[in-house]
């Protein structure tokens, strides 16, 4: 038992260790329970006796990290490993991938699921997670979007805050709580042409408009860690980026944890051009903030001789390895290293019927429904129903990148949860497409069919760039063939990025896309096909009518000259329209809802005031249904261009068939905010307008106008 305050014993600690050791606890080696990258680690054992390593990934189960954590506890300074660990969507139960997830447009489901993977890990001795990413895209030729909230900065940051709340809890002490690292700082959704680990080249305002928010969201919310990003920042790479690292997240935001590179990020400073040797790009990163350095091991061979030269300060070298032994205090692994490598605690948690529960009901509400003539759907559970495609009974599909130690074996495919659903009432025949008369032959005597094509899991995450986001080649021609049969036909789309799916839609009757659903994901789909729970997703990244439309945002800023279709010199393409194919914030539901017109409440809003937009809405269904009515904002005359609308809040509700409701946003000086010309907050005066609709592209407007003078303290 300790008895002494975290301050004395750590300073006490620190006294006793060489700069060798000190450079030891900076060193994150990897183990191999999984692959995430190019360099492997070698003897882990020696080099934890050696203290050699102050923290590790790729290693769980209790078993695992207690005896590498024995092995740490041996040595002389007894100084606690950290155990971290990719867990993105989920641990031993599997979520749906987080763009998939952030469909849901829902908090409390999204915090919950994170706290659900939080349990699960540290029930496996983990410490750590790679998570939340929260790195803005517009781009899904870049497959590493399947890994965060999509296009919006103001739902991004919000996602951000209720991920690291449910990660890290009230208590790191608690052994059920893990800490967040978010990820990747920073830009690293916008590399050019879409092609991960490419240069980023963005200006300024950009950077404080789109991309700064999430990072700075889950700073404010407490995260611990942050993890450096693999791209430059005008022309500096992230990890070796003083101005990013110091000047911008410590000094100006606050940031008081520690900050890790990704995998070799310091060593490839050298293939970035910015660092000649090894002992340079060390030097340089930690020179830069860098606390801890990921699997290139360069801090170690290359910090004990810079500190003896000279050339490195043995006082910033105590900062960062404080930072990263003051967690480990408030972690709770000075007083008791082995609190979560408990193997009773891991074999009530994972894969609880909770969980399950919990995963089945996050796959449904990340489902979104594109497309419903008809209505086609829900099917009923009756006659023949075939179900067809290469990826309809894949279990390992439905998990998609970044399973973690996520089991294929026991997860659900679509295939499962269909004939689970349709139980004795329907008779259910699976072609996977791979013999295509086979599967013409089975769609004929179908009374419905389910088509189910996408992405395999290894088309979209860390490095998996496509040029081409269309189905692949085969899987249309399948559908083609399919569509002859005149056979009702109900197309399932998985993936882990938008695809172009303008044929699609031309074709098909409805269009359900799915995602990579997690663990439940195939029971949680037949829920949403046959009527058992309805679709409540709405797109959190639009669907493009091309590719050529990449990259692409609804949050345009305006252009000298507008898009208008009876002017041949205005913003626009010769071969498609403007307009994505699928909007942000567009999904459909069974039902229908009419919206009232949209009134605001005063006009004229006071300095620190407010106003008060709302709008009616009814449920003109059948049944009771769910919606998600969205309020978007616009400064029409502002010192600095303004996007022509950006999300500033929602609504999810629930009427009743035939209910009608009043729905209101309250508007402050906050939501009017915007970085100036210096790039701090500030509101000013002048007409705004206010939209509310089901999704960006169809909105009511309404105006008002703010009084007074230009405001700063938001």
């Amino acid at each position: 038992m300790i008895h002494m305050s975290k301050e004395n014993f750590l300073g006490e600690l620190l006294g006793r260790m060489t700069v060798a050791e000190k450079a030891g606890q900076l060193n994150l080696l990897t183990g191999v329970m999984d692959a995430t990258g190019i360099k492997n680690s070698g003897d882990l054992g020696a080099k934890i006796r050696a203290g050699q390593c102050g923290a590790m990934l790729n290693v769980y189960t209790p078993a695992a990290t207690r005896a590498l954590q024995q092995v740490a506890m041996e040595a002389p300074l007894q100084i606690p490993l950290l155990f971290g660990y990719d867990v993105i969507h989920g641990h031993r139960t599997l979520f749906p991938i987080p763009l998939g997830l952030a469909c849901s447009w829902n908090l409390d489901l999204i915090e919950r699921c994170a706290r659900a993977a939080a349990t699960e890990a540290a029930a496996d001795g983990l410490h750590w997670v790679y998570s939340p990413m929260v790195d803005i895209s517009h781009d899904p030729r870049w497959g590493r979007v399947a890994e965060g909230s999509g296009e919006d900065p103001w739902l991004g940051s919000e996602i951000a805050v209720a991920m690291v709340r449910g990660y890290q809890g009230t208590d790191l002490a608690d052994p059920t709580s893990v800490l967040a690292c978010v990820k990747h700082f920073a830009l690293y959704g916008a590399p050019m042409g879409g092609r991960d680990y490419n240069t980023v080249d963005m200006s300024r305002r950009a950077m404080e408009e789109t991309y700064f928010p999430p990072y700075r969201a889950a700073i404010d919310a407490g995260a611990r860690t942050v993890m450096t990003a693999f791209n430059e920042i005008e022309g500096i790479p992230a990890s070796g980026n003083r101005w990013l690292l110091t000047e911008l997240l410590r000094d100006d935001w606050g940031f008081q944890g520690w900050i890790v590179t990704d995998y070799t990020a310091i060593s490839e400073m050298k293939s970035h051009g910015t660092a000649a040797t090894d002992a340079d790009a060390a030097r340089q990163s930690l020179d830069a903030g860098v606390d801890m350095d990921m699997v290139s091991e360069l801090y170690l061979s290359e910090l004990p001789v810079l500190v003896e030269s000279g050339a490195v300060m043995e006082e910033q070298l105590d900062a960062a390895v404080l930072r990263v032994l003051e967690t480990k205090w408030d972690l709770g692994l000075f007083q008791n290293a082995f609190a979560r490598c408990d193997e009773e605690r891991a074999r009530q948690v994972h894969l609880c019927p909770e969980y399950r529960q919990l995963a089945r009901e996050a796959a449904r509400e990340a489902i979104v429904l594109l497309k419903n003539d008809g209505p086609l759907l829900p099917l009923k559970k009756r006659g023949i129903i075939v179900v067809i495609g290469p990826l309809a009974d894949s279990r390992r599909d439905m998990l998609g990148c970044w399973s973690a130690a996520g089991d294929a074996a026991v997860a659900a495919s679509p295939l499962d949860g269909i004939r689970e659903a349709a139980g004795r009432d329907a008779e259910v025949v699976y072609a996977s497409g791979d013999d295509p008369d086979e599967a013409i032959r089975a769609a004929q005597q179908a009374d419905q069919v389910i088509l189910v094509l996408g992405e395999h899991w290894e088309m979209y995450g860390e490095a998996a760039s496509r040029t081409n986001i269309r189905l692949p080649g085969g899987q249309r021609k399948l559908a083609k063939r399919i569509l002859k049969t005149g056979k009702p036909c109900v197309l399932v789309t998985m993936s882990g990025r938008p695809l172009e799916l303008t044929w699609e839609n031309s074709k098909f009757h409805a269009i359900l896309h799915a995602w990579a659903l997690g663990t439940e994901g195939g029971r949680a789909l037949a829920d949403v096909i046959f009527g058992d729970a309805a679709p409540v997703g709405k797109l959190t990244m639009g669907f493009p009518r091309s590719v050529g439309q990449l990259p692409m945002t609804y949050r345009e800023k305006p252009t000298g000259r507008p898009f208008d279709a009876a002017e041949h010199y205005t913003s626009k393409y010769l071969d498609a329209g403007n307009e994505p194919l699928y909007p942000f914030g567009y999904g459909l539901t069974y039902g229908a809802f009419h919206y009232g017109a949209v009134s605001v409440e005063p006009q004229e809003m006071e300095p620190g005031g407010t106003v008060t937009v709302t709008a009616e809405i009814t449920n003109i269904g059948e049944s009771a249904a769910t919606e998600t009515l969205q309020l978007y904002l616009r400064d029409l005359v502002a010192s600095i261009s303004r996007p022509i609308k950006e999300l500033r809040g929602y609504h999810r509700i629930t009427l009743a068939a035939g209910e009608s409701r009043v729905v209101s946003f309250e508007i402050t000086d906050a939501l009017l905010s915007f970085p100036g010309r210096d790039f701090k907050p500030v509101v000013e005066p002048g007409d705004f307008e206010a939209m509310i609709g089901p999704s960006s592209a169809q909105v009511q407007k309404v105006r008002f106008t703010r009084r007074g003078a230009a405001f700063r303290e938001i």
